[in-house]
């Protein structure tokens, strides 16, 4: 989608910290972390939300949880805990209308959020 900067990532345009990618997803370190781990994991493919999704689309989710699985794994917090976020629409919190999963660890966070 013109003007996405996740669409840019994802296809190499803008360059980021890439942890790894394949041909579905691209995991990279946020810019501005909230959290000692704070990486994004994005679909290649232009899906604007969690409430954009198809029914279709159960692989590509499934993609991305298993991508955030191996972001805890590879930065080494998957024992000691971490979270994951997905913020669906403005009131939510979505700023970047492409979807993305926040895989935060390195320390506790407090619930409710």
């Amino acid at each position: 989608m013109d003007g996405c900067i996740f669409c840019a990532i994802g296809s190499g345009a803008i360059p980021a910290k890439v942890l790894f990618q394949d041909d579905h997803v691209v995991a990279f370190h946020d810019i501005h972390p909230v959290a000692p781990v704070h990486v994004l994991v994005i679909p290649k493919r232009h899906v604007a939300s969690l409430a954009g999704t198809q029914p279709g689309d159960e692989d590509l989710l499934g993609r991305l949880l298993a991508a955030a699985r191996r972001v805890a794994v590879e930065t080494g917090v998957a024992e000691s805990g971490y979270r994951t976020v997905i913020n669906t629409g403005e009131g939510a919190g979505q700023s970047v209308f492409h979807l993305h999963v926040h895989v935060l660890g390195g320390r506790t966070f407090p619930w409710p959020p």
